[in-house]
């Protein structure tokens, strides 16, 4: 099955409203990133056993590890969660930056050093994510 299937399956799983928000805000990075890399990550380690929330990539990074070894990644990432949807910016540094430069744009969500999780769509400034996603692509160019 190929990433684009693989994503709208995982993205139709979801129960409602969760799926419909999910599309909405894939289709939002689309456009936002339009000539993005696609991923879709299952969650599952190399054994199978499942690890993770499924994640929706967008973009691509090299990412380098400390003992020198680089692996392409996803700069942007898409998941649900139990209780919502969380959006992963990859690759800012500063793990105060998301939290500090939009928290209080954005609305109702939690933010991380990489992670910006909300209930529904309707809680959050569509704009400012997308703010916060273009801002996170260049850092890792």
């Amino acid at each position: 099955m190929n990433v684009t299937n693989q994503i709208k399956e995982y993205i139709e799983s979801q129960p409602e409203p969760k799926s419909s928000e999910m599309q909405e805000l894939h289709q939002h990075i689309l456009k936002a990133l339009p000539d993005c890399k696609l991923w879709f990550l299952d969650g599952k380690n190399s054994e199978g056993k499942v690890v993770s929330n499924p994640n929706i990539g967008y973009g691509l990074q090299t990412m380098k590890y400390a003992d020198g070894k680089t692996r392409d990644f996803y700069q942007i990432g898409l998941s649900a969660n139990t209780t919502g949807i969380s959006v992963y910016i990859l690759g800012i540094e500063d793990k105060k930056f998301l939290a500090e430069t939009y928290g209080t744009a954005l609305g109702k969500a939690s933010l991380t050093g990489y992670c910006i999780k909300f209930k529904k769509l309707k809680d959050i400034n569509l704009d400012v994510l997308e703010e916060a996603i273009r801002y996170g692509v260049t850092q890792t160019l």
